[in-house]
């Protein structure tokens, strides 16, 4: 798999004719929906053939340097007894490169309703360790509200994906700090919690929880760290995962509502794996900037490994961008674009796409119909494979995505060709 940034004047048919694959292979992969219409920068990933045809004066160990592979494997999967035997003209199938297997996660927001969100899961699920149901509404007295997820759990088990559910501090009006401490005061209240979740889990059929408790008041932080003590034992007892979501911290000395309750050194001794939200730096609320940029998230990787073992981390990736009208000001609210939302936009826009080099990010300006300027600020195919590197070189455990939903096809295919997914179903 190869990703190719269009260049002014090409076509989908030139791009074709250069790697040796079909137009409708491109079209197919990258879901190109008006594939006649290509503008400077989109990203495309391209299923290039894994053969080469020997050259005059070409041996199997040139070959093999060249693809980065050994003249022992390259002479297996050619069924070639004798290495020093190939001849010019020859074809040869070039083995693919060993991968190495990580978990996946995805969130999916159940508020998108029962036929939607299966759908949803249905359609990426295979490339899923785990699909997270988002979510379950912790109360004050230990009772959950449930959302209608059942026939989402079922895609996911469908496609070997096991489903977790996420305990929040969520309310209407988002999450609540006085929900969490009504929670983290009471023992008896923790004690009816886990019943209630043990209940939903084994009826459901989820194999583990994940705890995603945010805007906990600092001086709460301890009560937490507790309470995910005298949880986790009694879920993995009942033969179910516990896993937690934290705020991407940068130190120990991080404060804030966000980040001082979240303490990474507990929630790596205590659960199985903690999910680092590694995104929003760039938010509809802020200013214009990328959403994950690969060196604030390497900031927090670089801390995080410190005091987490590195097979208990999952890098949170987002598969959204936002489009923000200019200028920017105190109040300015950016909408929601999916990666391909981004591309259709630039390409109905007639404006090329940019890439930030220390963000590594795509970006482009635009103005609308009614003068106003705006800047779009996305993933695409390279920004995602700094990100799949980053977790080869980090050595975490996995991935984890938010949120599902948004058109990312270039993201599932180099997810799939660039590791291998471990399954538990």
């Amino acid at each position: 798999m190869h990703i190719h940034v269009v260049r002014a004047g090409e076509s989908v048919w030139t791009i074709s004719q250069q790697y040796g694959v079909s137009v409708d292979q491109i079209v197919a992969l990258n879901q190109l929906e008006a594939p006649e219409s290509l503008v400077p920068g989109i990203a495309l990933v391209i299923p290039v053939p894994r053969q080469h045809v020997v050259q005059r004066g070409e041996s199997l160990w040139l070959i093999a340097n060249r693809y980065g592979t050994t003249v022992h494997q390259l002479a297996r999967a050619n069924d070639i007894a004798d290495p020093s035997l190939v001849y010019a003209g020859q074809m040869l199938t070039i083995p693919d490169e060993p991968q190495p297997t990580i978990e996946s996660n995805a969130y999916l927001e159940t508020a998108v309703g029962p036929d939607r969100g299966a759908t949803i899961v249905s359609d990426v699920a295979d490339w899923l360790t785990y699909v997270s149901m988002f979510s379950y509404r912790v109360q004050p007295d230990g009772s959950v509200v449930q959302p209608d997820d059942a026939a989402a759990i079922q895609a996911a088990r469908a496609e070997q994906a096991g489903p977790l559910l996420v305990l929040t501090n969520f309310t209407e009006e988002g999450f609540s700090s006085e929900l969490a401490r009504a929670v983290l005061d009471s023992s008896a209240v923790q004690d009816a919690l886990i019943e209630n979740l043990l209940s939903i889990m084994r009826q459901k059929l989820f194999i583990g929880i994940n705890i995603d408790f945010e805007y906990v008041f600092p001086e709460d932080r301890e009560k937490y760290n507790t309470f995910l003590r005298r949880a986790a034992p009694r879920f993995r007892e009942a033969g179910f995962s516990i896993s937690t979501a934290v705020a991407p911290k940068t130190g120990p000395e991080q404060t804030g509502l966000l980040y001082t309750a979240h303490d990474y050194p507990a929630h790596g001794a205590i659960v199985d794996f903690v999910i680092l939200m590694t995104y929003e730096w760039g938010w509809s609320g802020g200013p214009p900037m990328a959403v994950a940029p690969i060196n604030q998230v390497r900031r927090v990787l670089d801390y995080a490994v410190t005091v987490i073992p590195r097979n208990k981390i999952m890098m949170g990736i987002p598969l959204y961008g936002y489009d923000w009208a200019l200028p920017y000001g105190p109040g300015t609210t950016a909408r929601i674009v999916s990666p391909q939302q981004a591309i259709r936009l630039a390409v109905e826009q007639r404006v090329d796409i940019a890439f930030d080099t220390v963000a590594q990010s795509p970006f482009y300006y635009y103005t609308d119909e009614r003068g106003q300027p705006h800047v779009v600020w996305f993933e695409d195919a390279r920004s995602v494979e700094v990100k799949f590197n980053t977790v080869k070189a980090y050595g975490l455990r996995g991935v984890s995505y938010w949120v599902l939903g948004q058109e990312f096809p270039q993201n599932w295919a180099l997810l799939r060709n660039r590791f291998n997914i471990r399954k538990y179903l």
